[in-house]
């Protein structure tokens, strides 16, 4: 079974992702992906990012994305 971006088992075909949709709506399975849950992993990886990067590496991202929303 295909794994999805955070690791959880996913079919593969549109059959038995339609079935696995239908067993959450009905309560028969537990949907483990909360909205929270993606948020709070999105906000880890930023904060591990910032970590990594130096502070001149930073700012030549912020410079870069600045120029391209403001051009």
């Amino acid at each position: 079974m295909p794994r999805g971006p955070q690791g959880q088992k996913r079919p593969a075909d549109s059959v038995a992702r339609a079935v696995m949709v239908a067993r959450i709506a009905v309560g028969e399975i537990a949907d483990d992906e909360s909205p929270v849950a993606r948020q709070n992993v999105g906000v880890a990886g930023a904060i591990a990012r910032a970590k990594a990067l130096t502070p001149a590496r930073r700012k030549e991202i912020a410079k870069a994305s600045a120029e391209a929303r403001w051009s």
